[in-house]
């Protein structure tokens, strides 16, 4: 056992020869007494019977002594009665007990409770029947290299262990190393321990001047380096078998610490290994920036072993600095990363060029661009008498889903969708609105920019001036609707003239003539006190006859629309959803609650148990609250005046609570992966700390757009075979249409999916883990993690959506057991992007932001690549001269 908690006396001497000049403080040292003995066999406190003195140190006695109560043999640590009234010392000697209490790891001597007896306090300990290093190394000169790395690693764990939990040693040297019975190396003696950040400096310094950092010495405190710093002179010690230093006065020490370089070990001990050199170096350097960035860094710089395998096998959960700082560099070879690039953009193109084949912007006509589209709205307006200058318009494109289930429930022939190439009927068709008033809008949507921009109906179609214009592809008239001003109850004037309906039908590129009048059948959305309606004399589709309803107020049309059997009057409410999505959106719903309770209960858990990286939970949060709110800033349509208000606090709170449900679910998971799957939290830690140029992060994100783009692919041809072998088909999805919309919401998307492939990442994860917890073996919980989302697949698109599922799922998990988080991120990154409204086609009016996106992307890949090639030359020179 450690006989004190302070340097020996010979060191308080040397303080007293140092000279009173000195910038530093008194060191936290003091001289052994001997005074207040107990002899062998006496009982204290009924409980514990002295064996005998094992030592004494500068605060007082230890002795071995028997715990009657509990059976075992324990270590009694007993304040000096010199120090009975000293309360400094007093504290100190409790803090020992509190500091290391909180460390509980194999390699680490525990602490079990403080007392106090005929006045002198006292802690009890774990007794460790060996000897410290400091006198195995003085018996036998040093050890050999395996034995020693055995040791240097038990070492570094039990100090990674009190870094853990928040506690600085200040005290680290072989006199406080134990070799115990079995070999095995425990730190003790944690009477100068205190929490980090605790120490900034002061008047006293505390520590064994020969082990101290430079930066002790000076007086400017003390952190997780100035441990490191002592660790890397206690394995120059164990490897060498001599100091790295040498001394007799503070001063001198101080001199040596802060300027002296130490002799290379491999020129004291020839055959020591050049990787323990390097990490002895790199721990011995005086820039405390210069030194390793943890204990576990260390470990894992350390030959041989796995130190995460090591914590584990020892029922330890590594920290997060250990995962951080385990694994391999995870460099790629050139040529190996190259093919990983070149699969990508090669798929990248592949899917560009099977976007429109697979989904429905390819077999819409889609001639004009949506600048083109809002000057026709306003020419069309102007024209039928609405001239003034509107203060507020909004636009999109949105997709005519009453008529996509009319034709999947009345039509069941192979040629259901062959009017979709001509633009009529309209199954994607151009909003514009307008208002004499800014367009504010005013509710909470279920899509996924609810409140951030104005929609068809939001806010209300129902003040004056406002105007809606719906225009097919072609620019053709489908729908016409104007708030009109308030008028006097009379009836109109003599000799008003007619509505002109003709330029109505001009406008949507109709024959007049080729529509017969009919009884108006719908009251229209506005007052009118002139009705009409059309309907085709000779329809091209006996089944889907087109018919026209309009109204007018004082002879200016106020409402006109070009309706089909699938069209709803003006005023009614959504149907209610059917088939899958009936099915799919309460589950989903329930999914979602599942992961936010489980969650929730497993984060309090872990909590209250101190589990969980809560740093790298805060800068994941964070991380996705900015990406989310910028995201918000370039989607939202933004006022000027304090309408801004609401629209900002929407934004703002949508981030939050993604944010918030992301840390809820980290805190879940976290712990729970780095103590099952280590390996999956590698790269995502180290891309948390900041190390975006680390050569396995760029690896993993290599892999995650490899995966995310044959994901796209296969899901694109299975759309495509979905398309070509049912009969009868189905109609074509539209997926996100953002690259029809312009590179400003393009940019949006880039930022805001962030959030949302961080959020699909971490909660895939989390299902994964609580089948695995459910299960109890990896393969069933894979198992049933496929099983699931082809269910959930089967739902959303039939049986061919289900088998790629099955290929996308499996793929999943096994990127996920071999690359870790940081792969699902990217994976759903690329996957999502790669089924937007992607073009080849050159021509095309949103080849541009197309192009623009799939340049991002392919810079990603680019990026993943030259980091995970740490800067390797593609052709090396041998490779040239052969």
């Amino acid at each position: 056992m450690p006989t004190g908690l302070a340097t020996p006396s010979e060191l308080e001497a040397a303080q007293r020869r140092t000279p009173s000049s000195t910038p530093v403080g008194r060191l936290a040292v003091s001289d052994p007494g001997r005074s207040g003995g107990f002899e062998p066999g006496e009982v204290l406190a009924e409980r514990y019977r002295i064996i005998g003195l094992i030592g004494r140190g500068g605060m007082g006695e230890v002795y071995r002594a028997d715990d009657l109560k509990l059976g075992q043999p324990v270590a009694l640590k007993f304040l000096s009665v010199r120090f009975v009234s000293d309360r400094e010392l007093i504290e100190r000697f409790y803090a020992e007990v509190r500091h290391a209490r909180q460390v509980s790891h194999p390699n680490v001597c525990r602490v079990y409770d403080v007392g106090e007896i005929g006045g002198r306090r006292f802690l009890s300990m774990e007794y460790i029947d060996g000897e410290d290093l400091a006198s195995l190394l003085r018996r036998i000169g040093r050890l050999s290299g395996e034995r020693a790395v055995e040791i240097a690693r038990e070492i570094v764990a039990g100090l990674a262990a009190a870094h853990d939990k928040g506690v600085l040693h200040r005290d680290l040297k072989p006199g406080n190393v134990m070799i115990d019975g079995r070999g095995r190396a425990r730190i003790s003696d944690f009477g100068l321990a205190v929490a980090a950040g605790a120490d900034t400096g002061g008047s006293e310094v505390a520590g064994t001047p020969a082990y101290m950092a430079p930066e002790q010495l000076a007086g400017k405190g003390s952190s997780v380096q100035s441990d490191l710093y002592a660790l890397g002179l206690v394995l120059y010690e164990l490897f060498t078998g001599r100091k790295a230093f040498d001394a007799a006065t503070v001063a001198e020490w101080r001199q040596k610490h802060a300027h002296e370089p130490p002799t290379s070990p491999s020129a004291v001990a020839k055959d020591i290994d050049p990787a323990v050199e390097r990490v002895i170096l790199r721990c011995l350097e005086k820039e405390p920036g210069r030194r390793p960035r943890s204990a576990a860094a260390v470990a894992a710089a350390l030959p041989g072993g796995d130190p995460l395998a090591a914590a584990i096998a020892a029922g330890e959960t590594p920290s997060p600095e250990m995962v951080a700082a385990a694994g391999e560099v995870g460099a790629l070879k050139p040529s190996v990363a190259l093919g990983f690039l070149g699969a990508t953009l090669a798929g990248i193109a592949i899917a560009a060029f099977l976007s429109p084949r697979a989904f429905l912007h390819g077999s819409v006509p889609l001639e004009k661009p949506p600048d083109a589209l809002v000057e026709r709205s306003k020419e069309i307006a102007r024209r039928l008498g609405y001239a003034g200058k509107p203060a507020g318009t909004a636009w999109g494109i949105s997709v005519n889903t009453d008529y996509r289930r009319w034709v999947e429930k009345n039509d069941k022939g192979n040629d259901r969708w062959n009017d979709v190439p001509t633009g009529r009927p309209a199954i994607l068709y151009f909003w514009y609105r307008q208002s004499q008033a800014r367009l504010i809008q005013e509710r909470f949507r279920g899509d996924d920019f609810g409140w951030w921009a104005p929609s068809e109906t939001d806010p209300p179609v129902n003040r004056s001036g406002m105007i809606g214009v719906e225009l097919d592809t072609l620019g053709r008239l489908i729908r016409f609707a104007a708030v009109p001003a308030p008028l006097p109850t009379s009836s109109p004037a003599a000799g008003q003239a007619a509505p002109d309906w003709a330029a109505l039908f001009s406008e949507a590129g109709l024959d007049m003539a080729a529509f017969v009048k009919t009884e108006p059948r719908w009251v229209p959305p506005f007052f009118a006190d002139t009705r009409e309606a059309w309907i085709e004399s000779k329809p091209k589709r006996p089944d889907r006859p087109m018919r026209v309803e309009a109204a007018a107020l004082g002879g200016r049309p106020v409402y006109f629309e070009l309706a089909g059997p699938w069209t709803r009057p003006p005023g009614t409410a959504l149907p209610d959803p059917s088939g899958a999505q009936a099915v799919g959106e309460p589950f989903a719903v329930g999914v979602l609650l599942l992961l936010i309770v489980a969650g929730w209960l497993i984060a309090r858990r872990n909590l209250r148990l101190g589990r969980g990286d809560r740093r790298g939970a805060m800068r994941l949060a964070a991380f996705l609250f900015s990406s989310a709110f910028i995201g918000w800033a370039l989607y939202a349509h933004h006022v000027a005046g304090v309408a801004e208000l609401p629209i900002f606090l929407a934004g703002v709170g949508l981030a939050l609570f993604g944010a918030a449900l992301a840390w809820i679910l980290y805190i879940a998971l976290e712990p729970i992966l780095r103590r099952r799957w280590p390996d999956s939290l590698i790269a995502w830690t180290r891309l948390l700390s900041g190390r975006l140029t680390d050569p396995l992060v760029g690896r993993v994100v290599l892999a995650g757009a490899l995966l995310g783009t044959f994901e796209a692919i296969l899901w694109e041809a299975a759309r495509i075979a979905d398309q070509t072998l049912q009969s009868p088909p189905p109609a074509r999805l539209f997926v996100f249409p953002m690259t029809l919309l312009g590179p400003r919401l393009v940019a949006s998307h880039l930022f805001g999916t962030i959030g949302v492939s961080l959020f699909s990442a971490v909660a895939n994860a989390f299902l994964f883990t609580l089948f695995r917890a459910a299960l109890k073996k990896d393969w069933l919980a894979a198992a049933a993690f496929v099983l699931f989302w082809t269910f959930v697949n089967f739902l959303a698109g039939g049986p061919l959506l289900a088998a790629a599922g099955i290929l996308v799922t499996t793929g999943y998990i096994v990127f996920f057991l071999r690359f870790g988080l940081l792969v699902l991120f990217v994976e759903d990154y690329f996957s999502h992007f790669l089924q937007f409204t992607l073009t080849t086609d050159s021509s095309a009016w949103y080849a541009g932001t197309s192009l623009f996106l799939l340049i991002v992307l392919a810079a990603i890949a680019v990026y993943g690549f030259r980091t995970a090639t740490a800067g390797q030359p593609l052709l090396s020179a041998a490779r040239l001269d052969d």
